[in-house]
């Protein structure tokens, strides 16, 4: 039995026989020798480039020339004149008022009385003999100015009397000048301005403490450098705002602060939409770098897209889309990537599918597929470019798209074919190049599909299935394969994204969204809780989004805006460029898809691969066993993508008891025989088993 643990301190643990307590600062201890450095500009910001210069002189210039305008219609029309005229006699009254004050020394008289009422003789009588001395100087100035100024009169009077009326013109405006009040001048501002007040460091500290966090509100207590809370440079203009960047105390993220934004912004006296807390990707965790605008982003003018009226594409590197608050340029590239846009009705989720396919219209190689659920029309300015178009969700529509993605699949088996078969020196990664896009000997130019309201297709009871499974395979093998495809949905959930789409998909943009679960399903899972929150858009926040998956983090962006005009004009210039180019197919020139066979027959394949000898067989796997008939369409099955693609023919899957492979009972996922064969029986006319 171990000896029992005595709680009292033995002699030697005392405390004054304890050894002095040993540094671990080491004085000797070298530093790492490391400086990091910031420039501040020489010039400013919209001196340096050409665009930020002509913004601002435009600015400047609408500016003086409404004001020219406004002011000189006004002088012109005798307005400015007639309301100095009429404010006249109040002039002439101040005027003689303040000669009189100035006349009789009346600035004085307060000295006078305070001497008075104190009894002090001196002190009055010196003011006095003042006075009296002042009151004959300016006695004498009066009448002497009055002599000059009535002798000067008679003589304009008798010399030159045309004169006399543009002296009392001006005499006449100058008293009304005198006689206007300081809340309503006669001559007005022609621009109203509303200052925006200057952020400042005590500002940003008061907007801080704001937000309600415990640790900032400790360390501003402190005063802030005890905590590590300090600013790392002065606050200054970046683009149409401020730009402050702090380290946050100790244990407090960027994050967090975004969290509370709309506390932040409040603090600050600012609309949610001219504040933009961020991380700063180039240094540590804490550092906060804070972005205050002029304006609301969707009240910011921004610059014009740069491809609107002239340029062209290479869809391997990355192209001018959008703006950052700060209406600097981004860029995205949508080569080797499926995209993903969600949101809800009317945020310009349709005009942002639209502006993809116009970027990859301008690129003269890429084949174009778009369809639009909608029936709208909106993407209809595509029509003449593209090699596939619809625009509807009748069953012919519905079965024109079955087709052409048909067509599309086999397209994308001929190029794994293709690229498996070509040797290294001319693809030396095993996906389709620049140099092979434009080789026309291989075909692997760039494909890009656009699914507008891809919930339409995906639910269609009786192609749904074999929709989302050429589109699941699109998103995974495309990118390599040169094909891109976009799928824009205004109800971002499991049915309108499936799974393998949702969770392959590289490039995700998100405007604004209702809920945490819409918001993690189109920007991945994680997102709202680490602060990329879609929700905290408004609804005037049309066609801002959280983009993902360009770069190392998530960025807010303003995609450029593109009217149905403009986007036809892009489109005729992308024409010229397909004709020159002789990529002028498919629809363009009126010719319809294939009306090919089913890629595969479901339910005959999953009779095929069901298991001998048995009533019930759990999905998992069935789905094992039909990927080893078809690799290329049931590869990457699971319970959850059998199910839906079942479900529209009629088949349920319910729970299924069964052993795992070391005899142990369990309960899961499955499909009975009977169901999977009275379906077949009915679809092939036979009686019922």
């Amino acid at each position: 039995m171990p000896a029992p643990v005595s709680l009292t301190k033995q002699p030697s643990e005392v405390p004054h026989e304890e050894a002095a307590p040993r540094p671990v600062d080491n004085p000797k201890l070298p530093a790492p020798g490391i400086t990091i450095e910031k420039r501040r500009p020489i010039l400013a910001s919209w001196l340096t480039t050409r665009k930020d210069f002509l913004a601002t002189a435009r600015h400047v210039g609408a500016n003086v020339g409404y004001a020219a305008l406004y002011h000189g219609l006004r002088t012109c029309s005798g307005v400015y004149a007639c309301r100095l005229a009429l404010r006249a006699p109040r002039g002439a009254v101040r005027l003689a008022g303040a000669a009189s004050r100035w006349l009789w020394d009346r600035e004085a008289a307060p000295l006078r009385d305070y001497a008075v009422r104190s009894e002090d003789v001196g002190s009055y009588l010196a003011l006095s003999r003042k006075r009296d001395h002042r009151v004959r100087l300016r006695g004498l100035v009066t009448v002497l100015a009055s002599l000059i100024g009535l002798g000067f009169a008679l003589t304009v009077y008798v010399m030159a009397p045309q004169w006399m009326w543009a002296f009392a013109a001006a005499g006449v405006l100058a008293l009304g000048y005198a006689g206007q009040e300081l809340d309503a001048p006669v001559i007005g501002p022609a621009v109203l301005k509303t200052e925006v007040q200057k952020l400042t460091s005590s500002i940003v500290m008061r907007a801080l403490g704001a937000i309600g966090d415990t640790r900032i509100n400790a360390a501003l207590k402190k005063g802030g450098d005890m905590d590590g809370m300090r600013f790392v440079s002065e606050i200054c203009r970046d683009g149409p705002g401020y730009r402050a960047d702090l380290d946050l105390p100790y244990g407090v993220t960027p994050d967090d602060v975004m969290e509370k934004r709309e506390a932040l912004a409040s603090g600050l006296r600012r609309k949610l939409g001219c504040v933009w807390p961020a991380a700063d990707p180039d240094e540590h965790e804490g550092r906060l770098e804070l972005y205050v605008g002029d304006r609301p982003m969707n009240e910011t003018s921004k610059p014009p897209w740069p491809l609107l009226k002239d340029g062209t594409v290479d869809l391997f590197k990355p192209v001018v889309f959008g703006n950052d608050q700060r209406m600097r340029d981004l860029k995205v590239t949508l080569m080797f990537a499926a995209i993903v846009i969600g949101s809800i009705p009317r945020m310009g989720k349709t005009f942002l599918l639209r502006l993809f396919l116009l970027i990859a219209a301008l690129d003269p190689r890429a084949a174009l597929y778009a369809f639009d659920f909608k029936g709208t029309g909106d993407l209809g300015a595509l029509e003449s470019v593209c090699h596939r178009y619809r625009a509807g969700e009748e069953d012919e529509d519905i079965e024109y798209v079955v087709h052409a993605l048909r067509e599309l699949k086999t397209e994308l088996r001929r190029r794994a074919k293709i690229i498996k078969s070509l040797p290294r020196d001319i693809c030396p990664e095993s996906k389709v190049t620049p140099a092979l896009a434009s080789d026309k000997r291989y075909g692997l130019h760039p494909i890009v599909v656009g699914l507008d309201e891809c919930q339409v297709p995906f639910e269609h009871e009786k192609y749904g299935a074999e929709l989302e499974a050429i589109c699941t395979d699109i998103t995974k093998r495309g990118p390599a394969l040169g094909i891109v495809g976009l799928f824009a949905t205004q109800r971002p959930d499991a049915k309108s994204l499936p799974p393998g789409i949702s969770a392959n998909a590289v490039l995700r943009f998100c405007l604004k969204v209702m809920n945490h679960q819409a918001n993690d399903m189109v920007l991945g899972t994680g997102a709202y809780k680490s602060g990329i929150r879609a929700t905290m858009f408004s609804r005037r926040d049309l066609g801002i989004c959280w983009m993902s998956g360009e770069g190392d983090d998530p960025v807010i962006v303003s995609s450029a805006f593109v009217d149905a005009v403009g986007a036809e004009k892009v489109v005729t210039r992308a024409r010229t460029l397909r004709e020159a180019y002789g990529n002028i197919t498919g629809h363009a020139v009126g010719q319809l898809p294939d009306n090919a066979e089913p890629t595969f027959d479901l339910l005959a394949d999953l009779e095929r691969a069901w298991p001998a000898s048995t009533d019930r067989a759990w999905s998992e796997t069935l789905c094992e066993r039909l990927a080893l008939i078809r690799p290329d369409t049931y590869t990457g099955w699971d319970a959850k993508t059998l199910a839906a693609a079942l479900k529209p023919l009629g088949v349920s899957t319910e729970q299924v008891w069964g052993q795992t492979e070391d005899g142990q009972g369990a309960n899961r996922k499955g499909v009975q025989r009977r169901h999977l064969s009275l379906v077949l029986s009915e679809r092939n006319g036979k009686p019922k088993p």
